[in-house]
């Protein structure tokens, strides 16, 4: 049975959340998204293209580029507006609409994941009116190919020890 992750009803309208249970470390899995390099990678929204500017690692306040595809390509341009290390880290753009990822530890090596888009706050609520036919779908898909990552990654580095 292919691997999904469960969306969760916030009740909220332009918040939306899923979560996944990831057999990795928490530190692991932070370390992963905190790199915007990564970010492409475990997009499933298929509109992360890749890292254009920025830190290697993101920490609070730190500004980054991505280059997307809606349609055409552009560019987008975030600022981290929480980071607490291994925990959470979030991120918004000019419109306001936050990302955000909290991870909660259930043990060493197991870790809940959970991603939230927040609208609530955008500056043009026409620009997100659409949000719910789509966000809570790829950040289910992310959650999928974050898993994916660091369990695959896990599995190299057991074999090849």
């Amino acid at each position: 049975m292919k691997e999904r992750a469960e969306i969760v009803d916030t009740g909220l309208p332009l918040f939306y959340k899923a979560q996944l249970v990831i057999n990795a470390p928490a530190k692991k899995i932070f370390d992963f998204i905190s790199m915007p390099k990564n970010h492409s990678l475990m997009d499933g929204s298929g509109m992360v293209k890749s890292n254009l500017s920025g830190p290697d690692r993101l920490y609070l306040g730190a500004k980054f580029g991505m280059r997307m595809k809606l349609g055409v390509p552009y560019v987008i341009k975030n600022q981290v507006v929480e980071f607490s290390d291994n925990k959470s880290i979030a991120w918004q753009h000019l419109l306001h609409n936050v990302w955000r990822y909290e991870l909660q530890e259930i043990d060493a090596n197991t870790t809940l994941v959970i991603e939230s888009w927040d609208g609530r706050n955008a500056r043009s609520k026409w620009w997100v009116s659409d949000s719910g036919k789509w966000v809570p779908v790829a950040m289910a898909k992310s959650l999928v190919k974050l898993k994916e990552l660091m369990q695959h990654n896990l599995r190299l580095r057991l074999q090849s020890s």
